[in-house]
């Protein structure tokens, strides 16, 4: 054989050797690989979560740790994760996390991919429309954590099955339509570090099982349906980080063991039902950067204890009832990005600190009672978006705003501003800001703009185009974006619109009107367009005729699905007011229409008495605020239509003719009183004096034969006491005319000095809640005229007889309300002071005003409200009127609307005043006209059949001519 043919030979056997060695090392590495592989248990486990879960699309015959395309959801972009995602060594693997969702580099990917995808024309419509309502969500940190298979809809429940996968660290089952409750076996899960369940139809308390889960650092349940108290278990998790609970119902107070949460960066427990007071022990949270507790149910105030909160970065308290407190001690915060503190309560004034927080984005501290001017050190905010102080007692005047501030709400304030110029663009609202012209018929900064005519209707397609109903109803165009207020002059002006807010926790751009199509109602185009908002909507109409008006407010939600997918699970709640009033809180447009996209109109009543209409759908933090994606809550409105009332209005001709015989008649009356006045002044007090001063008793009968049944016919005027008629007695005597007579009405509990300085054995308990409201009638009147304790010094020595007379009357039964002590009475309080009155202003003086509290209310009071209306009652009873307020500013006063004014102490002046007074009275100095100023009045009870235990005013209050000048000087 040749040489050549034994080489041939060779390479043939290397040739063979190499391949078989190919072969086994192929074998090799098969071997290896195959070996590496979830575990049958886990995967049998897999298989029943799937069943649990109601996902159907795993297919089980590959393995789900190979990382075959057949594990994840169909249509899904390129480049996405597994759901299931595992942990393998060199023989096996282990699950450690289940995402059901798929993360993506970009939204534009995500969208081309999607559409491009379509199978027809139909399907894509489709999902332009999934993509105009955002499908896909972002997280807080701008990364995409979502997509189709984050959000699968799975009809399940969740799965006790997860304890069988001892390795698991996670589980998001985010969006989805999982119903019941947490299973409490995964409390016994050793490694789980995330579980997140954003946005289900879970229900039912968190087991206290789940505090055992020592490894946990996220915890997100928002936007679900669980119920009860948070466990105190819970605080044993003091690896959290992250704790989650919007938008549920959650109940009770915030367990003393979260104290130990130290870990928290993360708390956000807004929109549920809790009760009790923000805890102190938050200030053991020194890690926290985000705090939500937006219409979370808590009371304030804001404790002090927050100052210690430093590495904040978002701050958001809404919506607290409870007492008015000062401003919270924020100043230590300087990485605050987010600040939101509306509807809170807080009093005093603007700190200063505020205006050195340079990385301040959103300022919200609207609906609060701010007095005082803004610091101009706020001008320097230049990275402000938003600057909110709608709702509050500024004054003053306003600051110069750097161009960089895009949105600034000054509505609803008392600032000085001579020029407010347009009410609303797309930089600032000006409406009622200032004390310019707010009763002027008009906003305030409208009162340059003459109303080109009056109107007695309107109508807008809320977030739609101009569109005519019925042929004959044309609903104005509110679809154009631009900015949040805007003013419009399309048809008509005479109504304008403001938005307030921005949609936070998202990329989205902030957006003001959303749409729909496919609509199958009635007038269906008012309802395919709609305007949103994250906080607030306000529409002002103007320019409008006074009368009785029917306010129809059209509703229908078009932002969420009737479907069964999580589309459907979202719930928007926000309160109304018309005309400054709450009419409906808490309104849900779906559960009131009965299902979404399905109309539902609510009908109101207002009075417009000024020429001005004011509608406002507010947002409290309730309802979900993730679903169908992180911009998804707020007022929602689709149309409104206002009509005048029949037989309300008055025509512009009539109003005229009332007008200018009213001048007449008041003309004629004064002029008659004038006369009387100068004729009867000589002998008034002496045929006072002769007025027998016994209580006259009549029935109801009497007083109706003498008042012919109250005949109009026998009205003579109305005054202080009310009606007043002219009767004739069954003995001849007259009535009314030359006498004060008292009607009083019936009071079943007696009236309301019985209650406070009656016997003992007879006397009503009052608590502090009743003695400050008596009634809930919106005005208060004092019913007292020309009783000693309580007439004011100018009617006593002058005779001037004022509506600040009714003040300081009113100032007295305040002090008397507070102190449950009388200011008549004989025994006096201490040495140097004759009168409860006198008593009061040596307490002021002193710094001890609440000495005056009756020791009857023990500690069951509120302290702030009480000081409140002993400051008002000092105003009020000051001795010089001008420095009384007017009635209407004492209601404003009490409600906490403005701050009660500080006024001078004037006790010795006016005691003085009065002494010298009566030493003049003494010594015949005086002129007759001015003694005869002091005048009597006695009562006539209505009801004649009182028990014997009744007691009447002349028991309450003896009147003795002779001490009558003392007991003045005693008053005062």
């Amino acid at each position: 054989m040749s040489t050549q043919y034994f080489d041939m030979k060779l390479r043939d056997v290397l040739s063979f050797s190499i391949f078989l060695l190919c072969l086994l090392l192929a074998l090799c590495f098969q071997s290896f690989t195959f070996e590496a592989t979830l575990q049958q248990d886990e995967v049998e486990t897999l298989k029943d979560i799937a069943k649990t879960i109601g996902k159907k699309n795993w297919n089980f015959n590959v393995d789900p740790c190979s990382q075959e395309q057949s594990w994840l959801t169909p249509n899904t972009p390129k480049n996405a994760e597994n759901a299931v995602q595992c942990d393998c060594n060199a023989t096996l693997c282990h699950v450690v996390s289940m995402y059901f969702f798929a993360p993506m580099p970009t939204k534009v990917d995500w969208a081309k991919e999607l559409l491009s995808s379509a199978s027809n024309p139909s399907q894509r419509n489709t999902r332009e429309s999934q993509l105009t309502l955002g499908d896909v969500v972002m997280d807080d940190g701008g990364t995409w954590d979502g997509g189709v298979l984050r959000s699968q809809s799975l009809p399940g429940t969740l799965p006790p099955e997860l304890v069988r996968l001892p390795y698991l660290r996670e589980i998001v089952l985010e969006l989805n339509y999982l119903s019941g409750t947490i299973p409490p076996q995964w409390g016994s899960m050793k490694f789980l570090n995330n579980v997140s369940l954003l946005g289900n139809r879970l229900t039912g308390p968190i087991p206290p099982e789940l505090g055992n889960i020592a490894t946990l650092v996220c915890l997100n349940l928002e936007d679900n349906q669980f119920t009860g108290n948070l466990p105190p278990e819970l605080g044993n998790l003091v690896q959290l980080q992250r704790m989650l609970l919007t938008s549920n119902t959650f109940t009770g107070g915030l367990p003393a063991t979260f104290a130990r949460l130290t870990a928290l960066n993360d708390f956000r427990i807004g929109g549920n039902e809790f009760s009790g007071k923000i805890p102190n022990f938050i200030k053991s949270w020194t890690t926290l950067e985000k705090l939500v507790t937006q219409g979370s149910g808590l009371t304030g105030p804001i404790p002090d204890e927050i100052s210690f909160l430093k590495n904040l970065t978002d701050l958001r308290i809404s919506d607290l009832n409870g007492p008015n407190s000062p401003f919270p001690p924020l100043d230590s915060m300087t990485n605050l990005n987010i600040l939101i503190l509306r509807s809170c309560n807080i009093t005093g004034t603007l700190p200063q600190y505020l205006g050195k927080m340079t990385q301040l984005r959103i300022l919200d501290l609207s609906y609060n009672k701010l007095t005082g001017e803004i610091p101009n050190i706020f001008g320097g905010l230049r990275d402000v978006h938003q600057l909110l102080l709608t709702g509050n007692l500024l004054s003053g005047p306003v600051p110069e705003w750097p161009q960089e501030v895009k949105y600034i709400d000054l509505s609803y304030n008392n600032f000085s501003i001579e020029d407010v110029g347009t009410c609303l663009n797309e930089k600032m609202n000006s409406f009622q800001s200032s004390l310019m012209g707010n009763n002027s018929g008009t906003f305030s900064c409208l009162a340059s703009i003459p109303c080109p005519e009056t109107w007695y209707d309107l109508q807008i397609n809320c977030g739609g185009n101009l569109v005519n109903v019925g042929g004959n109803k044309k609903y104005d165009d509110d679809s154009i974006e631009a900015g949040q207020a805007r003013f419009n002059h399309l048809r008509r002006a005479n109504w304008a619109v403001r938005n307030t807010g921005e949609f936070l926790d998202s990329d989205r751009a902030n957006y003001f009107t959303t749409s729909t199509s496919g609509l199958a109602m009635a007038n269906a185009e008012l309802y395919m367009n709609a305007r949103v908002s994250s906080d607030s909507i306000t529409y002002y109409g103007f320019c409008m005729g006074n009368g009785k008006y029917a306010v129809n407010l059209h509703f229908a939600e078009i932002m969420f699905s009737a479907d069964e997918t999580y589309y459907s699970l979202g719930k928007r709640v926000f309160d109304i007011y018309i005309q400054g009033e709450l009419v409906l809180k808490d309104f849900d447009i779906v559960k009131e229409a009965g299902g979404v996209r399905k109309v539902v109109i609510k009908k109101f009543t207002a009075f417009v008495t000024t020429n001005n209409l004011v509608i406002h759908l507010y947002w409290a933090g309730k309802g979900t605020t993730a679903i169908p994606f992180r911009s998804a809550y707020g007022p929602l409105i689709s149309a409104i239509s206002v009509d005048l009332e029949k037989g309300s209005g008055i025509p512009k001709g009539a109003v005229i003719a009332i007008v200018a015989a009213g001048v007449i008649v008041a003309i004629l009356v004064f002029g008659l009183i004038w006369w009387r006045y100068c004729l009867g002044q000589k002998n008034l007090l002496a045929r006072e004096i002769k007025i027998d001063l016994q209580t006259g008793l009549f029935t109801l009968r009497q007083i109706k034969e003498a008042t012919n049944n109250f005949d109009i016919a026998c009205k003579i005027g109305e005054g202080g006491f009310g009606p007043v008629y002219k009767g004739i007695l069954s003995d001849g005597r007259r009535i009314a005319e030359d006498q004060m007579l008292l009607i009083y009405e019936y009071m079943e509990n007696n009236n309301l000095a019985h209650a406070l300085f009656g016997r003992e054995e007879g006397r009503v308990q009052l608590d502090w809640p009743t003695r400050l409201q008596a009634e809930d009638n919106t005005h208060i009147s004092t019913r007292i005229a020309g009783t000693y304790g309580y007439i004011a010094p100018e009617y006593a020595m002058h005779g001037y007889l004022t509506e600040k007379v009714d003040v300081y009357s009113f100032g007295v039964v305040a002090l008397e309300i507070v102190s449950g002590r009388s200011n008549t009475t004989n025994q006096q309080v201490r040495e140097e002071c004759a009168s409860l009155l006198d008593w009061s202003r040596f307490l002021k003086e002193k710094g001890s005003l609440m000495e005056l509290v009756d020791p009857r209310l023990g500690a069951d009071f509120n302290k702030e409200e009480v000081m409140v209306m002993i400051n008002v009652a000092l105003v009020c009873t000051h001795g010089s009127p001008t420095h009384r307020p007017t009635m209407s500013s004492v209601v404003s006063m009490l409600e906490g609307r403005t701050v009660v004014q500080e006024v001078k102490s004037d006790r010795k002046g006016v005691l003085e005043a009065m002494r010298r007074y009566y030493r003049q009275i003494e010594s015949n100095e005086i002129s007759e006209t001015q003694s005869q100023s002091l005048s009597l009045s006695f009562s006539i009870e209505e009801n004649a059949t009182a028990t014997a235990t009744s007691t009447s005013a002349e028991d309450l209050y003896p009147v003795s001519l002779d001490s009558y000048e003392k007991r003045l000087l005693k008053d005062l």
